[in-house]
């Protein structure tokens, strides 16, 4: 179990001076979302990673659902799902990562839950028992991200120039495909060139980078080999 904390500076009127904890876990791509918030809005938090597979006694209690990402709050209940941790830090932050206009507002959003169903789409590419399965998965993602590719702007991100929370929640979705792509068809990107401009542009910003620890992609390899399946197999 390890601990990290930013070197940011609070921001909040809303907690003030208070302490906030996120737990988490190295690997979870939801925690990445509130963890890209957090740095994008510089707030002063502390980053607990648990072992899911080891969970702390006092961890059903700040987590009903037994789940990642969890904003712990001295003084207050804590907050769960991952999206909804998202949306409270960006209601507390001085200035939102949203667009302004409301319809833009609920589009950002319709298209933030599509990209959880990417994430549905993957765990299906490394729980996958043969390649057909695997390949059936990788064929879901070509589909949602050509779909994806409709919607997206001229600029550098989602919606233009502004990196914004569909942005912070779309990056660990790409992340995935550094290491995928060593060892499966990912070509699809090819004929996706809003989206591959998209990724590339997402994975150099800072707040992504250091979302993740720096052995993140071992780590990831060493989660898809004890999955046993098909994907496993590809990997030396």
């Amino acid at each position: 179990m390890t601990q990290h904390a930013t070197e940011a500076t609070m921001q909040s009127s809303d907690v003030g001076d208070t302490e906030i904890t996120l737990i988490s876990h190295v690997l979870c791509p939801f925690v990445q979302r509130s963890v890209i918030l957090l740095k994008e809005q510089g707030t002063s938090y502390q980053r607990l990673d648990i072992d899911l597979a080891n969970k702390p006694d006092w961890f059903t209690k700040a987590s009903p659902l037994g789940k990642v990402p969890v904003l712990m709050i001295e003084g207050k209940e804590s907050l769960f799902e991952s999206q909804v941790i998202c949306e409270y830090l960006d209601e507390i932050n001085i200035s939102s990562m949203h667009p302004d206009n409301a319809y833009e507002k609920a589009h950002h959003r319709s298209w933030i839950e599509f990209g959880s169903g990417i994430l549905g789409d993957i765990v299906g590419v490394y729980n996958a028992t043969n390649k057909a399965g695997l390949e059936q998965s990788l064929r879901s993602i070509q589909t949602k991200l050509s779909q994806i590719e409709k919607q997206l702007s001229q600029g550098q991100f989602f919606s233009g120039e502004k990196f914004q929370v569909i942005d912070a929640v779309y990056s660990p979705i790409f992340r995935y495909f550094n290491t995928l792509e060593k060892y499966v068809d990912c070509s699809f990107f090819e004929a996706l060139p809003k989206i591959n401009a998209w990724r590339h542009a997402l994975s150099q910003r800072t707040s992504v980078q250091t979302a993740v620890a720096i052995d993140y992609p071992e780590r990831l390899e060493t989660f898809f080999k004890a999955r046993q399946g098909y994907l496993a197999s590809l990997i030396p």
